[in-house]
């Protein structure tokens, strides 16, 4: 049995200083395959298998050299009505939009993680998130609750204390609000089971995308599926101006 082990030994090193064999390429990652990634250096990547799914795979990617590489990964939850595109998504249909999209602020109910360097907002007893589509502020933190934003149409944010323990905000219908759309859209801490739209990670992987955000290299996240009209691949960000500050 030794000859065959030396022959393949050889013929292992010989495609070694050859280069792989055609066809055997290691393909490009998955933000150098993608339309839109934001253009900043850091990229937060939610993938489905399929609209219909409601677990998936999280990563997050550095920018360096003009290489993307993997900084970290995660299984990651989805809406519990699957996936949609970002731009046809209606309000209360527990769906996660798809598309590329900044990230404005993070907050929580517990501290920032040490190293956090992201503006972050502490969840007090009286913050809010409006979802009210009658209110002057709409898809906005409120602290206090305007009279204007009728509670049983808004997150009182601390009452998730598991799931907003960490949490950052998706700009998804932010930058210019458009009624109907859909609100509260954050990358959060895992509760019990599927979201109600938003896009959600175990405790520990939240803090490790606290840490490693970096607000200087304009980090966006990109939702999307494995293929199909809302493949990841074919993501991009809406044509709206830049994220209102926190």
């Amino acid at each position: 049995m030794r000859p065959r082990v030396v022959v393949t030994a050889l013929v292992c090193a010989s495609l070694g200083l050859l280069g792989a064999a055609p066809g055997l390429e290691a393909a490009p990652p998955l933000p150098a395959r993608m339309a839109d990634t934001g253009g900043g250096s850091q990229l937060i990547t939610a993938v489905a298998p399929s609209a219909g799914a409601t677990s998936g795979t999280l990563t997050w990617w550095d920018l360096r050299d003009g290489r993307w590489a993997p900084a970290g990964s995660t299984p990651a939850r989805f809406g519990a009505k699957g996936l949609v595109e970002g731009a046809s998504r209606r309000q209360g249909t527990n769906t996660t939009p798809t598309g590329v999209y900044d990230l404005p602020y993070a907050f929580g109910v517990q501290p920032a993680p040490r190293g956090t360097s992201y503006a972050y907002r502490p969840v007090r007893q009286g913050s809010w998130w409006c979802q009210d589509n009658t209110s002057r502020a709409y898809n906005r933190w409120t602290e206090p609750r305007p009279s204007d934003c009728r509670a049983a149409e808004s997150e009182h944010l601390i009452t998730y204390r598991t799931q907003y323990a960490y949490a950052l905000v998706i700009g998804f219908n932010y930058g210019t609000p458009v009624r109907g759309r859909g609100a509260g859209i954050f990358l959060h801490v895992n509760g019990r089971g599927a979201t109600a739209g938003c896009v959600s990670v175990p405790a520990g992987a939240m803090r490790r995308i606290l840490r490693w955000a970096d607000p200087g290299r304009h980090p966006h996240i990109a939702i999307g599926t494995a293929g199909g009209r809302t493949a990841v691949t074919r993501a991009r960000g809406p044509a709206l101006p830049p994220s209102a500050s926190p």
